[in-house]
């Protein structure tokens, strides 16, 4: 068995959260601070769609895909 050190420090609950949750008992900062963190995931995941549409296109490309 192996000995945790940290085992009786609470943990750091993470700012994670669900989709459809209850959202009656936030406040508005609460609300607003989701919204700034939802916008700015919303900004990383269409980076790295991009991201990946260019290597698609890159690829395509260089193995000649979809002219068949």
């Amino acid at each position: 068995m192996v000995f945790d050190p940290f085992a009786d420090e609470p943990r750091r609950k993470v700012n994670a959260f669900e989709l459809g949750q209850d959202l009656s008992m936030l406040s508005l900062e609460e609300i607003d601070e989701r919204v700034a963190a939802l916008e700015q995931e919303i900004h990383r995941l269409k980076e790295a769609r991009n991201g990946k549409e260019k290597s698609r296109a890159a690829a395509s490309a260089f193995f000649n895909l979809g002219s068949g």
